[in-house]
């Protein structure tokens, strides 16, 4: 068997998208929101947040405003890896309190 470069994805390209089509299948749920956030911004960042959504509204709660700030910073990153997990509609903005 032959492997172009066109029919072989790397692994490191492959693994998230087929995460990201395995949550899009998935009911909405906090769970799968959660989970969702926890692949976007990391394990840390998770960790010192919580996280609803609302009518395609993110609420991120940070346990002190230092986190806030740092969601609020990478705000634009964070929607667009959202977006890829739970779909390009499922989430509209990002709201940051803490």
């Amino acid at each position: 068997m032959r492997y172009d470069q066109g029919f072989v994805q790397p692994l490191n390209q492959f693994a998230p998208a087929v995460l990201a089509e395995i949550l899009r299948r998935q009911p909405a749920s906090k769970e799968r929101t959660a989970f969702a956030w926890s692949v976007a911004v990391g394990p840390a960042l998770a960790r010192v947040t919580a996280v609803e959504l609302r009518d395609g509204t993110l609420v991120v709660t940070a346990r002190d405003p230092h986190w806030a700030k740092e969601i609020d910073r990478a705000r634009a990153t964070i929607l667009d890896r959202v977006r890829h997990l739970l779909g390009e509609t499922a989430v509209e903005s990002i709201e940051v309190h803490s």
